[in-house]
């Protein structure tokens, strides 16, 4: 398997694919080149939105361990 990128590496190139499309669709010369372009840009915004939630679960994963960890010692204490 090859190396994961980071979350902001992701970001970067998914936002230079999304600036590709854009400068593609100004010289897009017919509605299949157009469209076609349409359909990626949707795939590669919800790609950028897949690895913003994907932060905020892992976020939400830490905060929910360490409140496990906190109610672990809690009980151990009593």
């Amino acid at each position: 398997m090859g190396n994961h990128q980071s979350p902001d590496e992701m970001k970067n190139e998914l936002d230079a694919t999304l600036s590709k499309l854009n400068a593609l669709e100004i010289i897009a010369k017919d509605e299949f080149q157009k469209g076609t372009i349409k359909v990626l840009r949707k795939l590669v915004e919800g790609q950028i939105h897949s690895v913003n939630e994907f932060g905020h679960l892992k976020k939400a994963l830490d905060l929910l361990t360490l409140q496990l960890f906190e109610v672990q010692n809690k009980t151990k204490s009593l």
